[in-house]
């Protein structure tokens, strides 16, 4: 038996297909990815933002969304391709960051910010001096023959159509199938579906008709970084569970070279300085700061290197350390917390003590928030990394130690994610128990009848329930609440106590899929008419046939209900699209009931698109609504009856418009589950701004928290559809199986150590750390505080507190601290 996982890139679609906007006709129309390449280092113009005609500086940019995307046109491709709101945001950003007084336009037709924090990167875009968003169709106008400048033809609610001119035009162009689908497809005998990418099943969109073999990344359609990276690892999971029986034969133990003692040596520094691409280089000047290094005391070699984190680069840091006899180095290149770990790799390649790598950031700290004061950022990044090369001559080998790992997995909340991700745990050959708050499994999604591409929820979430009782390994705890949770990774203790009674569970890996809750409106009357429901709601009556809602002859639905406010800054992503898929069950079932759907963006992304589109040629009518002009619902009495009225403002018309209607359906906010924060507290996992549990890296490390050993997936994390959350879930079953299929963990050297002869017995350290791995022990000298090693996160939090500095914390210990400091202020 064999396994194969296809993960076939994306083409970006080329606009001389369709021929719109001049593109290979005129100099200064671009696609979004041939901007891309000129934000870049190593670009056409070194990071440069110039014009093909006359090789200057753009001031004046326009974006044109959609290119090649949501179009049913020849050549072009009916779905939205998910993406490229967002990398016109970035490119917008980057452009000001470029440019301060750049003009940039962008003209689209719904934003559609749906992931996690987009809407905030949508906001911060939308608030940057000299930045609009015109939500119109355009057309290119004509390029003047002497400035080589492009005009745009646009429609205005004010002012009727009208046309200006540009520097530069951007097409943000969709994304294609790879170009050689069809042949892949052939290759490996799977199907493709109407869009030319890989076809999954009903249930799980990384599983190919053919069994055996899998899809990960945007082969399955278009999709975002975390997604791909996730569904990487989901795809795995899923061949791990064919492929068990093999796990470990081919695997090979990597074996470091000796490990020189460099203790008693004269420090020998080397420093890499990174271009980043172009987010630092833009910035930062690095041959000037590559030649400064060189000063630097005890530094004895410099180089610059474009990525610093390509294998040729780690592999060449390495190479040099060996070569020039290196005994410390430096990368002055990003944050610690995204690639520290590779550069310490480099550095054991070279045969000396990890510890003795450190990262300069000059990145994060210096060139994405000085963008505009190059100079300045650029002594800065001298600064940063002379205060690097100062506490490095004090760094000290630390011997990092191994930890047995409980082969077992706990797993917190018993709906589609955490029941998928039991299951591809418990069929990898380890035992899984399975902790659910509720009397049964299932979570929300008891309550949802079919998914918008027609998935039978019910008979779906039944044989999933079915699959997980009949599994041998997995330990299912209804009624349940965990009391208490302790350990590390490899080692955790959680007491549960459920309908079978108390019990403490041990367990190697612990993966939190708790789910989220559903807003009750405050707003729009709900609550003081049983006319007036949420779109859950409404699903749930159309599923038993409620004669109210299939007798109705009016509906409206109202989008954005609880979200895209101060209170919950995000999208919730899935109410449109259930929001069109209740008014095409609707129309199906009564064709002529009038549905009117009043949003603020249509966030129909993907393939999604299509169902968009198959209700507005139903008739279901999409009215736009700003949120400075909300619709307004009332009760007014007409001969006698109450009568549902809800008003709102149509942009067409450009007046207001009262709509008489049987029902409202309110499409409620997702919102963090209720228990998220004792969660949170129990597992030693962070929540962010608006309470979604926060994974270790947005896109490197989605399924991960900072806390090792715990993981996520689900709604827990954030809105997402039924397929999203089971793609997380194998994700998030991939990494446990990345722990669990070993017999040891390395913990940190990087932790507390008290000296006990400055010891006074306080317990100010015990009461900040929040990881319980401070206690106090007897001695011969009275009570003393004790760090337990395995338990200690490397935090500081307690070297902070105390008041004797009876704690150090190993590598950011007072001397090497001090040492920065000095190098910060020099002489002053």
């Amino acid at each position: 038996m064999g396994a194969i996982i296809l993960s076939s890139g994306l083409e970006p679609f080329d606009p001389k297909v369709t021929d719109e906007f001049g593109y290979g006709r005129f100099q200064n129309v671009v696609t979004s990815m041939d901007y891309e390449r000129l934000l870049s280092a190593t670009g056409a113009y070194e990071g440069e933002v110039l014009r093909a005609s006359d090789l200057k500086h753009p001031h004046k940019i326009a974006w044109i969304q959609c290119v090649g995307s949501r179009q049913v046109i020849e050549g072009g491709n009916s779905y939205c391709s998910a993406v490229c709101c967002t990398y016109t945001q970035k490119q917008v950003i980057l452009t000001k960051e470029h440019d301060a007084g750049a003009e940039c336009t962008i003209f689209h037709n719904d934003i559609r910010s749906y992931g996690k924090d987009f809407e905030k990167f949508y906001e911060r875009t939308e608030k940057l001096p000299g930045v609009r968003f015109f939500r119109s169709y355009v057309s290119i106008g004509k390029e003047d023959p002497v400035t080589k400048n492009i005009s745009i033809r646009y429609s205005t609610p004010d002012d009727g159509v009208k046309e200006e001119e540009f520097d530069m035009v951007v097409l943000s162009v969709g994304l294609n199938p790879p170009k050689d689908a069809k042949g892949i497809a052939n290759k490996f005998g799977i199907e493709l579906n109407d869009h030319g990418f890989c076809k999954g099943t009903p249930t799980n969109s990384m599983e190919t008709t053919r069994p055996g073999v899998f899809v990960s990344g945007a082969f399955q359609g278009p999709t975002d970084i975390p997604e791909s990276v996730f569904t990487a690892s989901a795809a795995g999971s899923q061949v791990g569970e064919l492929l068990d029986y093999r796990r470990g034969d081919l695997s090979k133990e990597r074996i470091y070279p000796p490990e020189r003692d460099v203790s008693q040596e004269e420090p020998r520094i080397g420093v890499f300085v990174c271009h980043c691409g172009a987010n630092i280089s833009r910035i930062v000047s690095i041959p000037e700061t590559v030649e400064y290094c060189k000063t630097l005391p005890n530094v004895v070699y410099a180089q610059e290197q474009i990525f610093s984190c390509a294998t040729n680069s780690a592999k060449e840091i390495a190479d040099v350390t060996r070569e020039k006899g290196l005994n410390r180095v430096i990368v002055a290149a990003c944050s610690p917390r995204t690639l520290e770990p590779l550069f310490r790799d480099s550095v054991r390649e070279a045969g000396i003590n990890q510890y003795y790598c450190d990262m300069a950031n000059i990145r994060e700290h210096c060139s994405w928030v000085h963008a505009k004061e190059k100079e300045d950022a650029t002594q800065k990044a001298k600064d940063i990394i002379r205060m690097s090369a100062a506490r490095t001559f004090h760094l000290e080998a630390l011997q990092e130690f191994d930890l047995p790992v409980d082969k077992r997995a706990l797993v917190v909340g018993g709906g589609i994610a955490g029941m998928t991700c039991a299951l591809s745990i418990a069929k990898q050959g380890h035992e899984v128990y399975l902790i659910e708050k509720d009397t049964a499994l299932g979570g929300i999604a008891r309550r949802i009848s079919s998914t918008l591409e027609g998935l039978d929820v019910q008979a779906f979430l039944n044989d999933t329930i079915s699959k997980v009782y009949q599994h041998p390994l997995i330990h299912v705890y209804t009624g349940a609440t965990i009391t208490e949770g302790t350990g590390y990774v490899g080692n955790f203790l959680t007491k549960v106590k459920s309908d079978r009674g108390n019990a403490e569970i041990v367990h190697g890996a612990a993966v939190i899929a708790i789910g989220a809750d559903v807003y009750k409106p405050t707003e729009y009357l709900y609550g003081q008419d049983d006319r007036i429901m949420t779109g859950l709601e409404l699903e749930e009556q159309i599923a038993r046939k409620e004669e109210k809602v299939m007798n109705a002859q009016n509906l409206v639905m109202i989008q954005c209900v609880g979200c895209r406010n101060e209170d919950r800054n995000y999208c919730s992503r899935i109410c449109c699209s259930q929001s069109v898929k209740n008014a095409l069950t609707l129309k199906e079932l009564n064709p002529a009931m009038d549905i009117y759907i009043l949003f603020r963006d249509m966030r129909t992304y993907g393939f999604k698109e299509d169902f968009y589109r198959e209700a507005a040629n139903k008739d279901v009518r999409f009215i736009r609504y700003e949120p400075s002009d909300k619709p307004e619902v009332k009760v007014v009495q007409k001969k006698g009856q109450p009568v549902l009225k809800v008003i709102a403002t149509d942009p067409i018309l450009g007046k207001k418009i009262e709509i008489d209607t049987d029902i409202v359906a309110l499409a409620a906010a997702v919102i963090p589950a209720a228990s998220s924060k004792e969660v949170s507290l129990q597992f030693k996992v962070s929540l962010g701004p608006d309470d979604w549990f926060k994974e270790a890296h947005v896109k490197l490390r989605p399924v991960e928290f900072a806390t090792d050993g715990v993981f996520l997936c689900g709604t827990a994390h954030y809105p997402k559809h039924i397929t999203e959350t089971i793609n997380q879930a194998y994700g998030a079953a991939g990494r446990v199986l990345t722990l669990l299929s070993r017999d040891i963990v390395t913990a940190s050297g990087s932790v507390c150590t008290v000296d006990e002869n400055k010891c006074v017995s306080c317990g100010a350290c015990i009461t900040v750390c929040n990881y319980g791995a401070i206690e106090f022990y007897e001695t011969p000298e009275g009570r003393k505080a004790k760090v337990n090693p395995v338990l200690c996160k490397g935090d500081g939090v307690c070297n902070t507190v105390c008041a004797t500095s009876a704690i150090q914390l190993k590598h950011f210990n007072d001397e090497e601290i001090y040492s920065q400091i000095d190098a910060a202020i020099g002489d002053l």
